[in-house]
């Protein structure tokens, strides 16, 4: 009986361990900058260069210029809630998707980030209108 409690009690924790592993994928910083509104948060993550697609605006942009847009994105559309709804990769580029609530409506957020040595950008950013 012992033994089976055991073996249930490590299950469970290697099941816990997995979720969490999985879950630290995506910088907490990257969460949080979107789900606030903070646009020079979330530029720090930024690579030198980011294909980004914001509503009207899609094209290969510089750090600073995203930047930019974000903040007018932001600006617009005041962030009330955001939720990561699928997350991969493993070895090399990542992406999450996710749910962006605002003031105005719900956006689809899509981000491709890329290890550059120790440290991942995002290369890609995208934030549709939802419906």
């Amino acid at each position: 009986m012992k033994s089976l409690i055991r073996k249930f009690i490590l299950f469970f924790l290697g099941f816990i361990l997995y979720g969490v592993c999985a879950f630290a994928q995506i910088p907490d910083g990257i969460v949080l900058s979107i789900q606030n509104g903070n646009d020079r948060q979330l530029s720090e993550y930024f690579n030198e260069n980011v294909e980004l697609v914001v509503l009207d605006h899609d094209d290969v942009y510089s750090k600073s210029q995203a930047q930019q847009i974000v903040a007018e994105f932001f600006k617009q559309n005041k962030p009330k809630q955001f939720t990561i709804i699928h997350q991969g990769g493993k070895d090399g580029p990542q992406y999450a998707i996710g749910t962006l609530t605002t003031s105005t409506g719900v956006f689809r957020v899509y981000f491709l980030l890329k290890a550059k040595g120790n440290n991942s950008y995002i290369h890609q950013l995208r934030i549709e209108k939802q419906g």
